[in-house]
């Protein structure tokens, strides 16, 4: 009895993975990618070429396992090595984005417009900003949506004029330096006084007066121009302008009820006191006690922190506070003090909250 082997014709391979495409030459070129690691090769996060690609070789069809023709690399790249080949693909191709891989573009991006808003705004009361837990709450109680094809600063510069029309929030003034003849100044201070910007400070040199000023980013052009015209030089000393110290968690609570009354106050519990406790022990003290443990002190990279000795340095490693600015750094984003790492945990410790942070 003859035995036939009988081979599926409809399977598909590979799957299960994230796919790049690239047409040149008229011919599609795909490669096998791990999900979500793309996105972290094109920010120069992962390093590793192995970490990123399934396997080192030219499809013209993945799902069907379809391996490309050598003649047809070399037409449209020049060259038959499937590394470089995957490398230019991985760089310039499409990325067909899955349900995760979308879900955490979105994620990051809904972070970067957040950490945007914070750096470029202020409370108008105290002249400080608001901490990067309060922005993405703010932006939750307007119903804002990422636009995966705007870029983040744009989308930033909406999400500051829908919150200025609801909320205790303005944009932080730049400080500028401008030198001017005395002659033309009273010209220049009517207009400063229009603006309703302040003048900061002002000095005479012979027949020059030069003044640092301080004013809102959206008069920044005009007053280039007029600058210009009264034959004076503008220069930028800064493009936000905080008030001095950081913004604490506890101090923004305390302004939640008067400043934002829509947002309800969150209820600490038994579970995120005793999450504090564990931080605050957790965290080392940039400043050292004695001449003697300040030569022992490690810093660690990704908080930006002093960690104290090899001990207190391998603990710091387990802590909640690193872990979770490991996480910013796979973001791009920026570490976070102690204080503003214990306002995130606080937003994400009930399930209604991280039901609001899903897309």
């Amino acid at each position: 009895m003859s035995k036939t082997l009988v081979q599926p014709v409809g399977q598909k391979r590979l799957t299960n993975v994230a796919v790049v495409r690239l047409k040149k030459h008229g011919t599609r070129f795909e490669i096998a990618c791990f999900k979500n690691k793309v996105l972290s090769w094109r920010s120069s996060v992962e390093k590793d070429i192995d970490e990123v690609l399934q396997s080192h070789t030219v499809y013209t069809n993945v799902s069907k396992g379809v391996l490309a023709k050598s003649k047809d690399l070399i037409a449209a790249f020049g060259t038959d090595d499937q590394t470089k080949i995957c490398v230019e693909i991985l760089e310039k191709g499409e990325l067909q984005v899955a349900g995760k891989e979308r879900e955490a573009q979105l994620s990051s991006q809904f972070r970067d417009i957040a950490t945007i808003v914070m750096e470029k705004t202020v409370n108008p009361e105290t002249k400080r900003p608001y901490t990067i837990s309060m922005i993405e709450r703010l932006m939750h109680e307007i119903h804002f949506a990422v636009d995966p094809h705007s870029s983040s600063k744009k989308q930033a510069l909406e999400v500051i004029r829908q919150l200025q029309k609801n909320y205790p929030i303005k944009r932080s003034p730049m400080r500028l330096r401008i030198s001017i003849s005395q002659q033309n100044f009273p010209s220049l201070l009517e207009k400063i006084n229009a603006w309703d910007a302040e003048i900061v400070s002002k000095e005479e040199s012979g027949t020059q007066l030069s003044a640092i000023c301080e004013m809102d980013p959206g008069i920044f052009r005009e007053c280039d121009g007029l600058v210009r015209n009264l034959q004076g030089r503008l220069e930028i000393l800064a493009v936000s302008v905080h008030a001095e110290g950081d913004s604490g968690v506890d101090h923004f609570d305390e302004l939640n009820e008067e400043s934002l009354p829509s947002i309800p106050k969150e209820h600490t519990d038994a579970s995120v006191l005793e999450l504090s406790d564990t931080l605050q022990k957790q965290s080392v003290s940039t400043s050292s006690k004695n001449v003697e443990g300040e030569g022992k002190q490690s810093k660690c990279s990704t908080c930006n922190a002093l960690v104290g000795d090899a001990k207190q340095y391998r603990e710091h490693f387990k802590s909640e506070w690193h872990r979770h600015n490991l996480k910013r750094k796979t973001r791009n984003l920026p570490p976070l003090s102690i204080d503003e790492c214990l306002g995130d945990l606080e937003v994400g410790c009930s399930k209604e909250d991280l039901k609001e942070y899903s897309f």
